[in-house]
């Protein structure tokens, strides 16, 4: 039974390719187009997958597009539970101009879920396995992402209600009112980035130096019982009741920031899940986090650079 599972509501393939330059009103030549399986959650098990852990994977799919989704996800041996909808699976672009190694990323609207269909995939969190006091069962729920039209934006405070239900841990990676309405009702884990947590608290603009005092009120407030916030360049700050700990990636030759954020959260809930430090939970993520900017499209980390980021981090 799995101890790690993921829930995206909004996957999408996600197709990277490059240019020579993007112009306006020329027609380019694209390099060969590389498909991906994406999506918060997604990209959450597929890069616990390349650590060497295993998280099930939970998403609707649904069209021919949800069709060849599910076989470049099963390319990766990522475990799945699969929601058939009556909606295609949606389509991401990612382009880069090679004449100034900017990216650019177009992101399509989200597929439309019917209510039976998103209720069915909260039915698969509800039955698995509880979390018993030897350690088996459930232990960690990601849910990642944003929400599609028809999906309510209280979805993660009811996978809240489940996981303190089952005794397992949710982790939520989202933004704007699905956000709050988790954070309202309590989860184990938030990772906003600085832009997420003043709408969280009502703030318009957070300095580095008070980013701690804010993430301490936001414990004290129950909405969560680890923050991670994420900073840019000056790194991410782990926060919990009795512990701060803040780390700053190293300069790295970056490629694509796609599935950055989704790589760190895997790197923290794997690190979690294998009782490490908060200081070394946090360190791993950012590595993990780092090293996937370091690969073209949505090929996340690589594992041999997450080890070497880490040990950089831990000099």
């Amino acid at each position: 039974m799995p101890e790690i599972i993921t829930l995206t509501f909004s996957p999408c393939i996600d197709r990277s390719m490059s240019v020579p330059q993007l112009l306006p009103e020329k027609k380019l030549k694209c390099s060969v187009p590389k498909l991906e399986p994406g999506g918060g959650g997604i990209n959450v098990a597929r890069a616990i997958k390349k650590l060497g852990g295993d998280a099930l994977a939970v998403f609707p799919s649904g069209g021919y597009t949800g069709k060849h989704f599910n076989s470049l996800l099963e390319k990766e041996e990522v475990p799945v539970v699969i929601i058939e909808t009556k909606n295609e699976t949606r389509e991401n672009i990612i382009v880069l101009d090679e004449s100034a190694n900017v990216q650019y990323r177009f992101g399509t609207p989200g597929t439309e879920l019917q209510e039976s269909e998103w209720e069915k995939m909260l039915e698969v969190v509800e039955g698995m396995p509880d979390r018993q006091a030897d350690g088996t069962g459930l232990e960690y729920i990601v849910a990642s992402g944003s929400l599609p039209p028809g999906v309510p934006l209280d979805i993660y405070a009811r996978l809240a209600v489940i996981a303190k239900k089952k005794n397992a841990k949710l982790v939520v990676d989202t933004s704007g009112e699905a956000l709050r309405h988790a954070a309202e009702e309590g989860v184990y884990m938030m990772k906003p980035n600085l832009g997420e947590l003043g709408y969280l608290m009502g703030i318009d603009w957070i300095e580095l130096e008070d980013v701690e005092k804010i993430g301490k009120k936001v414990i004290a407030k129950g909405y969560c019982e680890l923050l991670v916030i994420s900073m840019g360049k000056d790194g991410a700050m782990l926060i919990t009741e009795n512990e701060t700990h803040r780390a700053v990636p190293p300069v790295v030759e970056r490629k694509s920031v796609v599935g950055a954020g989704d790589s760190m959260v895997a790197g923290i809930v794997l690190s979690l899940s294998e009782n490490k430090s908060l200081e070394d939970v946090l360190k791993f993520g950012i590595a993990c986090g780092t090293a996937a900017t370091m690969n073209e499209g949505t090929g996340l980390c690589r594992k041999e650079d997450v080890e070497r980021i880490f040990s950089l981090l831990n000099k």
